[in-house]
């Protein structure tokens, strides 16, 4: 059990994914470079199903820079982008939305990539 704890706080360590803080971030990161936020909550049981995959998935794509953004915290802003389902992913390149992964239902690594692989 040990090796499965340790193993998990390696790959979380890894991950280059920072914590949204606020809105103004959000447009500043949307506006320059490209971007993927990736929508959840603490309690949303498949948001913790993919987070050990994420950090896997941020090196497979180290041309996007990808941002958590808490639900419960930005629950304007996700009204204002129509995110009604988590886990969801919003893709930004330069302030123009480029893709959209938005639903309520449970994602796989191999739907993640192929999401980011199509933009």
């Amino acid at each position: 059990m040990s090796f499965r704890i340790n193993k998990y706080r390696t790959k979380k360590e890894s991950s280059r994914m920072k914590h949204l803080e606020s809105v103004e971030a959000f447009n500043d990161l949307k506006d320059n470079g490209k971007t993927i936020f990736m929508f959840s909550a603490d309690w949303c049981g498949d948001c913790k199903f993919i987070e050990p995959i994420m950090p896997e998935i941020e090196a497979e794509h180290d041309d996007f820079t990808f941002s958590h953004v808490d639900r419960d915290q930005f629950i304007d802003l996700c009204g204002d982008l129509a995110i009604f389902g988590i886990p969801s992913f919003l893709a930004f390149e330069d302030g123009e939305e480029i893709g959209r992964f938005v639903s309520k239902d449970r994602k796989t690594k191999e739907e993640i990539n192929d999401f980011i692989n199509a933009l």
